[in-house]
């Protein structure tokens, strides 16, 4: 029996069910459809979550000295990957008390603070986040941060994906990693570098919970920015965490009672070795090509940093003796006789110039300086190391005063004859003084001690360790050296050598010493005085191409001529070439590649392979490179380095100057430490009237090797076998004659010392009888100082 249809007024109520059923059916139907459209449509182009198990963000590459502090550092984002296992649980627990209460419990969502967000932003009102750790995690490394719907609806849809593929110590790893703090600092290991000074494994909970704070707002809690601030959020945290039974209320109290101390940002040495950083960044591109970028590598030096520092000093203050005997130190007073300043037409390109200054403006802290034709400015704020002290325009210079600048940009315009220049937008830059280098050597490892390429030490300069220089004089220690390792009979301490500029043949150095021409003498004296000529006679007999040849297995790859100046160092050679060929000498005549890196280990903790380095080999035998060691110890202690007698140890080296003291040199070592020092212009300007390697280098490689050798006894260089010692006759070279009164004591290589004895009542016969020079001969002109002596000879006839 059917059940009778519903009269009346339940009829229609039956029937109005029934549509408001199917209406709502349909409505869940659309929005079912609307929903799987919406997440169909922001989900289609979503980034993959894979990316996050194999997470390797922007960190920083520290590179560092050898005893393991950081010298340098390089970084898109400076950061520091931690692994969550060494993260201590206070720092754990302090993010989630201030960010996520409740992480391990959710499922990546927090629905109630996303509605609570999206009425507030409807609204107008101030912004909520309402973000979950998995969400802000999605935000930060795999959406970007802007505020729309449309990145809302994606951010959950890929919050729900990672909760779903990543462990919750996953997830947290990645974002203690990954967050901003504040400075330029993400994630929690350079948070606590920076702010205490210490690794985030060894924060306290009071620090812990002052990290945590910084979160909400890096820009208002930070503590090197509002401090009380700072300590109110940490407060709220510490509280957080006492609610939520992170840490006990004793606990909190404590932390919170406790004075957090923040370090100061004076730790940084970034500025100590910025060549060696340079140097490295282009040895870790090499090998490790674009990863390189994305850092996270350490590199360890052989940087010695408190050598390293020294040396810096001993550079600047050389250079600042320099400009101090020349007047180039503020304030700069017209003198009555200026030096000629340039004229006509700059030329294009980055020259240094003589201009004269013809304004001073305070308001602007600028010169006006005219160069020629063309007329700049100079702004002090550019020239740190030439106004130290902050001096006004008006305190620094007076008008007239010439003074030495760089073009820094070409306003004018390179024209026909005639043709004005433009004159308003010249830049230049003030260059006063010169420059200066210092390379330092392990002698027995020929790791690299100290490295500088500049008075300044900045980032990205140029690195004068590296710049082809004239060596000047020190090129001798490769003539005599070739001559004692490859002609030990005719050549020896005791040989005497010509130094009559009249027997070379008609091929003569521009400038001779004053000893030059009136006697011959021996080796080691000419060695010691460094002679020109005696040099040059030299290697007209050894032949150019032998000695040039010799060198290249001492380490020196600069392209060397083969013409007889090559004796007086007319051929450029680094920095480097000569500290590591000197090295050699040192090292009893073995050569080894000298090294800058010791390690570098990548991300993962795994070691990057270094560069082969080449074999070490044999240049010299011990015995031959004891003798040259002896002929160098005589520079000191007899000839042009005298200076470095108050070192107070046994010191080999050799002075260098080219011509017109353009480059100024001293290349020296002890039994541990080589050390090569240059000093001059960058362009070919002559630094002065009784400039020398004596005055512009020498006393940097003293105020270095003080300090390098501090805590070092003195040691003598080591005799090996196949010495012998003979008493000679000073005045032949000759065995002295049975109770010579002025004999002295000479070292030979075993079998090449003198048999002959001299004979006292017969004149020095076994001296060269150089000719005596006619009337008409010109006369040779007289040295400005006794290393100087530059000039590009052709190659001689054959014998």
């Amino acid at each position: 029996m059917k059940p009778s249809p519903p009269g009346g007024s339940a009829r229609r109520i039956w029937i109005w069910v029934r549509r408001i059923l199917a209406t709502a059916g349909a409505l869940a139907g659309a929005l079912l459809l609307a929903a799987v459209a919406l997440l169909h449509h922001y989900g289609a182009d979503l980034p993959s979550t894979a990316e996050l198990r194999s997470y390797h963000p922007q960190q920083v590459t520290r590179i560092l000295a050898r005893d393991g502090t950081v010298i340098g550092e390089l970084f898109v984002e400076r950061r520091t990957i931690v692994p969550i296992g060494e993260i201590p649980n206070r720092m754990k627990l302090a993010a989630l008390a201030a960010e996520d209460a409740s992480f391990y419990e959710h499922a990546g969502l927090n629905y109630l603070g996303m509605f609570r967000a999206l009425v507030k932003d409807v609204t107008g009102r101030t912004r909520q986040g309402g973000s979950t750790i998995t969400q802000q995690v999605v935000k930060n490394v795999l959406l970007s941060p802007e505020r729309t719907l449309s990145r809302k609806v994606r951010e959950a849809i890929l919050a729900r994906r990672i909760e779903a593929e990543l462990t919750k110590d996953e997830i947290l790893e990645l974002y203690l990693n990954q967050i901003y703090f504040g400075h330029g600092r993400y994630g929690v290991e350079e948070a606590a570098r920076y702010y205490f000074g210490k690794s985030v494994r060894d924060v306290s909970l009071a620090e812990a919970a002052m990290l945590a704070g910084i979160i909400k707002g890096p820009e208002i809690y930070a503590p090197r920015g509002d401090g009380a601030r700072a300590r109110s959020r940490q407060a709220f945290v510490l509280d957080q965490m006492a609610k939520k039974s992170f840490a006990t209320a004793e606990q909190a109290a404590a932390a919170t009672a406790e004075r957090v101390q923040i370090a100061s940002p004076s730790g940084d040495r970034s500025e100590l070795a910025p060549e060696v950083v340079d140097e490295v960044k282009r040895v870790l591109h090499s090998l490790v090509g674009a990863e390189a970028d994305r850092g996270g590598y350490t590199i360890t030096t052989t940087i010695d940093p408190a050598l390293q520092e020294a040396a810096r000093s001993a550079v600047r203050r050389n250079v600042d003796d320099y400009e101090k005997r020349h007047r180039l130190v503020a304030p700069l007073v017209k003198a009555k006789h200026e030096p000629a300043p340039f004229t006509g037409v700059p030329p294009s390109g980055r020259h240094a110039l003589l201009g004269v200054v013809t304004g001073v403006d305070d308001a602007r802290n600028t010169l006006t300086v005219r160069v020629g034709t063309l007329e700049g400015t100079v702004d002090l704020a550019d020239s740190p190391r030439d106004n130290p002290q902050g001096m006004k325009p008006s305190e620094f210079t007076s008008l007239g005063k010439v003074v030495r600048v760089v073009l820094r940009n070409s306003a004018h315009i390179e024209a026909d004859a005639g043709v004005e220049e433009e004159r308003d937008s010249a830049k230049m830059r003030l260059e006063l003084g010169p420059e200066s280098a210092l390379v330092a050597l392990d002698v027995r490892s020929r790791e690299v001690l100290a490295l500088i390429g500049s008075y300044e030490g900045v980032r990205g300069g140029i690195d004068r360790t590296q710049a082809h220089r004239q060596p000047g004089s020190t090129f001798k220690a490769f003539v005599y050296g070739y001559a004692i390792h490859t002609r030990t009979k005719e050549w020896t301490p005791a040989t005497i050598v010509e130094t009559n500029p009249f027997a070379l043949r008609g091929y003569r150095p521009d400038n001779f010493d004053e000893g030059e021409g009136q006697r011959a003498r021996r080796l080691r004296d000419a060695f010691a005085l460094s002679i020109n000529t005696a040099a040059v006679w030299s290697l007209e007999r050894l032949g150019p191409t032998n000695v040039t040849a010799w060198a290249k297995t001492l380490g020196v790859s600069s392209k060397l001529g083969a013409d007889l100046s090559v004796a007086l160092g007319s051929y450029e050679i680094t920095p480097r070439e000569l500290a590591s060929a000197y090295a050699t000498f040192a090292a009893g005549g073995m050569y080894s590649e000298p090294v800058l890196i010791r390690k570098i280990t990548g991300p993962s903790g795994a070691e990057v392979p270094l560069p082969a380095r080449a074999p070490d080999r044999r240049v010299m035998d011990e015995a031959e490179a004891y003798v040259l060691t002896s002929l160098l110890t005589s520079v000191v202690h007899d000839g042009t380095a005298k200076r470095a007698r108050q070192l107070g140890r046994p010191v080999a080296g050799k002075t260098g100057t080219s011509n017109q003291a353009k480059d100024g040199w001293f290349v020296g070592y002890t039994t541990d430490v080589a050390c090569a020092v240059w000093t001059g212009y960058d362009d070919p300007t002559p630094m002065g009237s009784g400039e020398a390697g004596a005055t512009v280098a020498l006393p940097a490689f003293i105020d270095f090797m003080r300090e390098a050798h501090k805590h070092r006894a003195p040691g003598e260089f080591p005799v090996p076998s196949g010495v012998t010692r003979v008493m000679i006759d000073p005045a032949t070279g000759l065995r002295a004659y049975p109770d010579e009164k002025d004999a002295m004591e000479e070292v030979f290589v075993s079998g090449t010392e003198p048999t002959d004895v001299s004979d006292a009542g017969a004149p020095d016969a076994s001296a060269p009888d150089a000719a005596a020079p006619s009337e008409d001969a010109p006369r040779p002109p007289q040295a400005e100082d006794v290393d100087s002596g530059i000039v590009r000879l052709p190659e001689p006839p054959p014998f």
